[in-house]
């Protein structure tokens, strides 16, 4: 494997209703929010036809962690705890995957069609 090779799966623009806020109007209903998640993954030598799945990651997996993953119930002051809560998540589930980002938009308050909201990008801690 060359050092320079990267595989990065991605799962863009689910849009999750989300308990956050941090203002009244916010705390007492789920928010949309926009999640987009990136894994970096440990890249195999070569990729052959009928390499399996277990040789890379499910998308499955980043589109759970970004949705039926989060905690029911739970309220996230911060959107870069949502973030935070989705990266540990992956991370936790997988050896193979380096780095994570997370990029959340906050439906609710964009007023022109703007995007607003966070990227948090953590890699895996020795």
């Amino acid at each position: 494997m060359n050092p320079a090779d990267t595989l990065m799966l991605e799962v863009h623009d689910l849009e999750v209703a989300v308990l956050t806020g941090v203002y009244s109007e916010e705390t007492h209903l789920p928010q949309p929010l926009r999640i987009s998640v990136t894994a970096e993954l440990d890249v195999a030598d070569h990729y052959a036809p009928e390499t399996p799945l277990s040789a890379s990651k499910s998308y499955m997996d980043l589109k759970h962690a970004a949705s039926d993953g989060l905690p029911p119930g739970v309220h996230f002051t911060l959107i870069e705890a949502v973030a935070d809560h989705i990266i540990d998540t992956i991370l936790l589930q997988d050896r193979g995957v380096r780095r994570v980002t997370v990029r959340i938009v906050k439906l609710a308050i964009a007023e022109g069609g703007e995007s607003i909201g966070i990227t948090l990008t953590r890699g895996r801690r020795p």
